[in-house]
């Protein structure tokens, strides 16, 4: 068969399987080494935080990897094929975001010393606050996470044959295994392997290609052509999906939301050894967000220029988006024993070390923000045994939620709008506490609680009545040279084209459905965002906000927070108590700082909130 027209593509071989076995294993193997060589020190610290000894670098890798899901290995270049190399300009949304998390949260959260990043909100507003945020993020993690693992396991059925609920379960067991033996220490050094691991199979991918259709130049023209170097739409309309605007705007709000306030992210670099440190991860970071979004556009790009002529999609030879690059990988890489293997798992790394970031996360805002409340007394080993046995309930509970996952459309939007549907609300709630000192408990709960309603609204909308092509802006495709195969029937598609077509009949589209639930995804966020402040200022004010206890200053952003030469020694020596309980085993509510009557903010704060 002529590569780009179209037909079955071959299977995986014996050298396939073996690759693919060998890298889990690897994956597995240093989970296990990592639990062996810190068995000595089995406390919570060191299981949820590394003893927060951990260096920018591997940290930097770690949450660079765990960005990088099986849903970014697949979604990204699918996205890049259909709606051209848009995705590119995320590169400015991901340098915006690293610069609000790493100069406004980390100070925050390093000084204050906590485990669960929600311990900050009993801190300004009050328990419920905490208990609320908490189990939000719950929700959504476990939700992302069932997506995490389905998606690339759907599509890669399709061409290792292998069972796929065999296949979700066997990863689910993995991440649990490393995650319940070795803490958040084998998570990190797991997730710097599995990055390697998924970096070469895009290099691959295109070094493939490129040898295929002549040269990179001859990628390039060719996708000048099918117009999909189109990047900068300045269109400000607020429907259109991907303009330079939606992503630059609404996309930077959405991943500050994800790697400021996102346990899985927070809890990473709360884990190193300094604020410098910690800071600097985030930055090393973004140079790795870069790379990975750069290499998977341009595996889109590169599979556009084989298919120029024949989509397989259209063609029938896949039943969905996310499985193209699964059958491109077959279509040129089958005749070197061991390459496919080696993509499959650089999908399957991505799932891995996303599965156990989100496990080792939710492990720790149950303990900090559930358990730890209630039973005050435990001991270090009871709460070592209680952290196991949840990373082992979670694990399953994320794999329960692959079900749910499989009634979604595209993944990589799926995935985004989960985020910013209940990150919005919540980013809101912490910019509130950490810039307006009037903010109060009641006005934070009420501007939440209308911010989630909203965002659930369009967003649920959006899911039930998609937005039509002309705010989508799908680029022109062809199958005028494919060798005809719509004959051809594959076991694996029946939930993909359950989930794909869901669009209604035009007649039964509400009126709000080609206006609020055509937003673009990429501003969920933003407006969860604005509503919660919005809100929670007006009813702050309205209920005696202004008229609040003095608060202790730790809880807000400080102008020496906000720049860089803030984190080198001169902000060190002028607050060594802060960096004495940073480094202390004492972790926020619980931390010594918080125990002097002047500053027992929550107590106060249930009090005032009682009286009114």
């Amino acid at each position: 068969m002529t590569t780009g027209t179209g037909g079955p593509v071959a299977s995986f071989s014996v050298w396939d399987y073996v690759v693919f076995v060998g890298t889990v294993l690897g994956a597995a193997g240093i989970g296990l080494f990592q639990a062996i060589r810190g068995r000595k020190n089995t406390s919570s610290d060191e299981f949820l935080l590394g003893g927060r000894q951990m260096t920018a670098v591997p940290v930097a890798m770690s949450l660079t990897a765990s960005f990088m899901s099986g849903i970014t290995v697949i979604g990204t270049p699918a996205e890049a094929y259909r709606f051209g190399a848009a995705f590119w300009i995320f590169g400015i949304s991901y340098a915006i975001m690293s610069i609000i998390t790493a100069e406004i949260f980390v100070p925050l959260f390093y000084r204050l010393g906590i485990t669960s990043t929600y311990e900050y909100l009993e801190m300004r507003f009050n328990k419920l606050i905490r208990v609320i945020g908490t189990t939000m993020y719950i929700i959504q993690t476990a939700l992302y996470t069932g997506m995490v693992i389905y998606a690339p396991a759907l599509a890669l059925n399709q061409i290792t044959g292998l069972n796929l609920w065999g296949v979700l379960v066997a990863t689910g067991v993995v991440c649990i295994i490393y995650c319940t033996l070795g803490g958040l220490k084998a998570v990190i050094w797991t997730d710097v392997f599995q990055m390697v691991i998924m970096l070469a199979g895009f290099v691959a991918v295109i070094a493939r290609g490129a040898v295929i259709q002549g040269g990179l130049g001859k990628i390039w023209d060719d996708c000048y052509q099918g117009g999909r170097l189109n990047l900068f739409d300045f269109d400000p309309d607020p429907l259109k999906r991907h303009t330079f605007w939606t992503i630059v705007v609404g996309g930077s709000v959405m991943w500050a939301s994800i790697y400021s306030i996102n346990q899985s992210q927070v809890q990473r670099y709360i884990s190193c050894k300094t604020l410098t440190q910690a800071k600097l991860s985030l930055y090393v970071n973004m140079i790795g967000l870069w790379v990975t979004v750069s290499l998977a556009v341009f595996s889109g790009l590169t599979m556009y220029s084989i298919y120029k002529n024949c989509d397989p999609l259209t063609n029938g030879d896949v039943g969905a988006l996310d499985q193209l690059l699964p059958y491109l990988v077959m279509d040129i890489l089958a005749a070197y024993p061991g390459v496919p293997g080696l993509f499959v798992a650089a999908a399957y790394s991505g799932t891995l070390s996303t599965v156990s970031s989100s496990i080792n996360a939710l492990v720790a805002v149950t303990v900090e923000d559930f358990i730890r409340p209630v039973y005050k007394n435990l001991t270090d080993k009871q709460v070592t045994w209680m952290n196991m046995g949840l990373s082992v309930f979670f694990g399953f509970l994320c794999i329960g939620m692959a079900a749910i996952a499989s009634l979604m459309g595209s993944i990589l939007q799926a995935a985004l709008s989960i985020f910013g549907m209940i990150s919005g609300p919540l980013l809101g709630l912490y910019l509130l506490g950490m810039f307006w000192r009037t903010a109060n408990s009641t006005g934070g709960l009420t501007g939440l609680i209308v911010g989630l309603v909203i965002t659930l609204w369009v967003g649920i909308g959006a899911q039930i009545y998609p937005p039509l092509a002309d705010k989508t802006n799908p680029l022109p495709i062809s199958v005028a040279g494919c060798n005809r195969t719509q004959d051809l029937n594959y076991t694996t598609l029946a939930p993909w084209t359950s989930a794909v077509t869901l669009t209604p009949l035009p007649d039964d589209r509400p009126a709000l459905a080609d206006s609020w639930y055509s937003l673009s995804y990429l501003y969920f966020c933003l407006l969860g965002t604005l509503v919660t402040v919005i809100v929670g200022l007006v009813v702050s004010a309205i209920t005696g906000g202004c008229k609040q206890e003095k608060l202790s200053s730790d809880l807000f952003v400080r102008r020496s927070d906000l720049f860089c030469a803030g984190c080198g020694k001169d902000s060190e020596a002028s607050e060594p108590e802060i960096n004495e309980k940073a480094g202390s085993k004492l972790k926020g509510s619980n931390n010594a700082g918080f125990q002097d009557p002047q500053f027992n903010i929550v107590e106060k704060d249930v009090e005032k909130v009682t009286k009114m």
